[in-house]
């Protein structure tokens, strides 16, 4: 009994446990729970009825109690949307929902009036407020605080939470049982508009989890030889030479110096010499390791663990993490390799020629930052100013890039950027609804402007 309850209770090993039941155990996990009926349901559960019945203000604490459950089940749920959710994930956890329970109560009981701006202030602001660093995040917490958290929840009887109507309101005032039987009847699969989100939110969330899924299938795939057919080898060295064959040029460095002469000194000829050889060196990066990979293959040499993750990498169509340092992208193998060609022809033509594109793709840039701060230079120069006086100005042309004939005076055009979460009014030039099962919009040319 001794060992059984030590190898329950921790994880030490230990020889004296018989494998016999190992093989014949039940893995059990938890699974967090998904959508806000199951949060708000967990939350409950969270809360006594003791806990809930010893407030002074019975009436005002049940109805923002709800409302604070609601509140910290949008905020778990939004993560779902990746970047539409939050600009950067965040953990709220359990001991957030239960200071803030303390803090309503106590703060009930101890004011006559509610006092919504402490209210706010220490549950957003402080509690939950203390996870977000991104501006923008914190802008969206306090707009559902607000929402959640006003002098209508209290008198506007069946107060909405949402666009959807008779969906997600505060119910009308009753026992503990009474709560947790109305959050029973609430739908299995959350809407987007319970958020606030566009239905479009709701697609991305389901190709992240199909992904998710299909990640987790080829994983589990056994790497083993085809017995009919092509073998997973031949397959692997058709697709290698591929690549290999679609791999574009290196781009000379000696050439691009002598026809930059004093240009090559200049803020945008650093940034290009610097782009040149990023480029080559991921070329020869690639070259190289598909040749380890072929000779491996072979059996002339020791496949090492590097050979073997691109191995699994090239017959499952991803982008090795070896060759994905330069620049991020989600693109599967073919549309990489077919992206880096493009890549390197912006920089190639700009080389040969010495002469600046007229539209720069910022994306085709590995470190595009670089780029706009030496498009800042460029013009404090030109202007004999400061670099820090500068900001910039975004002026998005209404003209076709066919009728772009040269550079702006000042500045750049960059081509290339998309919305995410939303459409673009070519006519009026404004932000406008995305349409539906539209989850990116190409944005015209963007003359990228430096201004004081």
């Amino acid at each position: 009994k001794q060992w059984y309850q030590r190898r329950v209770r921790g994880s030490n090993p230990t020889k004296g446990f018989p494998i016999s039941i190992l093989q014949a155990g039940l893995k059990m996990t938890t699974e967090p729970p998904k959508g806000l009926k199951a949060n708000m349901k967990r939350l409950y559960g969270l809360v006594s009825e003791k806990t809930f019945s010893r407030c002074k203000k019975p009436e005002k604490y049940k109805k923002l109690l709800f409302t604070l459950c609601f509140f910290h089940s949008v905020l778990i749920e939004r993560r779902k949307f990746l970047q539409l959710g939050w600009n950067i994930p965040y953990d709220f956890n359990d001991s957030d929902f239960e200071v803030s329970e303390n803090l309503l109560n106590m703060y009930l009981d101890e004011y006559e009036e509610t006092p919504w701006d402490a209210l706010k202030y220490l549950i957003a602001g402080v509690n939950y407020g203390g996870h977000v660093t991104d501006d923008l995040d914190r802008r969206l917490l306090h707009t559902y605080i607000n929402d959640y958290f006003n002098e209508d929840v209290l008198n506007t009887a069946f107060y909405k939470l949402s666009s959807l109507n008779d969906v997600y309101y505060v119910p009308k005032d009753g026992p503990y049982q009474h709560y947790k039987d109305y959050i029973s009847l609430l739908p299995n699969v959350d809407h987007p508009a319970a958020f606030g989100q566009h239905s479009n939110a709701d697609i991305t969330s389901q190709i992240k989890e199909t992904h998710t899924l299909f990640d987790t299938l080829l994983s589990l795939q056994p790497q083993v030889s085809n017995v009919e057919g092509e073998s997973t080898e031949s397959k692997v060295m058709s697709m290698a030479q591929d690549v290999r064959e679609h791999l574009p040029e290196l781009i000379d460095y000696n050439n691009t110096l002598s026809v930059l002469a004093e240009d090559r000194h200049s803020p945008m000829g650093v940034v290009l010499l610097q782009e040149i050889l990023r480029y080559n060196n991921l070329i020869k990066n690639i070259s190289r390791s598909l040749t380890d990979l072929e000779k491996g293959i072979k059996g002339l040499v020791v496949m090492s663990e590097d050979l073997e993750e691109i191995f699994r990498c090239i017959n499952e169509a991803r982008v090795p993490a070896m060759w994905s340092k330069t620049y991020p992208s989600l693109k599967p193998l073919g549309s990489w390799t077919r992206d880096l060609v493009q890549r390197v022809d912006q920089f190639f033509k700009w080389a040969q020629t010495g002469t600046m594109p007229l539209l720069f793709y910022l994306s085709y840039f590995t470190f595009p930052t670089g780029f706009l701060t030496a498009v800042l230079q460029t013009s404090a120069r030109a202007n004999s100013i400061s670099v820090d006086s500068l900001s910039w100005e975004f002026i998005v042309q209404i003209l076709d890039d066919v009728n772009i004939t040269g550079q702006p005076k000042d500045g750049v055009y960059i081509k290339g950027m998309f919305l995410e979460g939303a459409g673009w009014d070519k006519k009026n030039c404004c932000l406008v609804e995305a349409n539906a099962m539209q989850l990116v919009c190409e944005m015209p040319t963007i003359h990228f402007k430096p201004a004081v």
